[in-house]
């Protein structure tokens, strides 16, 4: 606390802290908290703790479930919900892609899914590159020729891929592309246990990339971040930065990896 605050300051501040710490603690428990329970875990005597969680109650931030039991209050959803729509990925992911395109010096893209395509919405590169840029933003690219692409492909149902499937044919834009429904299975099989995706010249002859998704606090693939490069120069040593790069974006749109078993 500062210790320059006035008195009516450091009184002030006091109260927000216990607030928050009752917050925490209601935060921490699935079912309605006691009264007394708050106390102890909060070290507040009770009377303080029934007052501030009165006040609480009053401004929705708190829910009294029943006589002497708390639980966490709607509008504390209601704020969430204001910051989650605020949260735009472009803008989140923008700074992080930058860096990752300074480590590898190759192109970064970030696209999204819109219906049977992926949308590139925003890229970082240069002219030092060494690759011109096949796709401009707001360009589009069928699902399963693309390493973004095949990340959405690999979360749908087997039901959606094989509509999928059937709808646009499997068509190819080259020697490379994969157009037999196995073989894309197999793919998206192999995309599932790896977490990440690649595309060997199946949209674009001489140029492969390397995809990573972007999950939202809900554990939904929102987006994909990948490297582009010219065929010869993919390097696997970059895999670890893309892969990192996207976690750090999931994270700050309040993505919670669920941790390992």
């Amino acid at each position: 606390m500062n210790n320059d605050a006035t008195p009516q300051e450091k009184t002030s501040i006091q109260v927000i802290e216990r607030m928050v710490s009752l917050l925490d603690v209601l935060a921490r428990h699935h079912d309605p908290v006691s009264l007394k329970q708050l106390a102890q875990e909060t070290s507040l005597h009770p009377s303080t703790a029934h007052r501030i969680l009165n006040d609480l109650v009053a401004t929705r931030f708190v829910d009294r479930a029943e006589a002497g039991y708390y639980q966490l209050g709607m509008r504390l959803l209601e704020l969430g919900n204001i910051v989650k729509s605020r949260l735009d990925v472009r803008e989140v992911a923008l700074e992080f892609m930058r860096t990752l395109h300074r480590q590898t010096n190759q192109t970064v893209n970030l696209s999204v899914r819109q219906g049977d395509e992926i949308v590139y919405i925003d890229r970082a590169y240069s002219e030092r590159s060494g690759m011109q840029v096949v796709r401009a933003i707001g360009g589009r690219a069928p699902l399963h020729l693309t390493s973004t692409g095949k990340l959405f492909l690999s979360v749908d149902e087997p039901r959606a891929i094989r509509a999928y499937a059937t709808r646009t044919g499997l068509a190819g834009h080259n020697k490379n592309s994969i157009t037999d429904l196995n073989k894309l299975e197999r793919e998206l099989s192999e995309v599932r246990s790896k977490g990440i995706a690649r595309d060997n010249e199946e949209l674009e002859l001489g140029v492969r990339c390397m995809a990573a998704g972007i999950y939202d606090d809900s554990g939904k693939l929102i987006a994909g971040l990948s490297i582009s490069a010219p065929a010869d120069r993919l390097q696997e040593d970059w895999l670890a930065n893309l892969t990192e790069t996207a976690r750090q974006i999931s994270l700050s749109l309040g993505h919670q990896p669920k941790e390992a078993s």
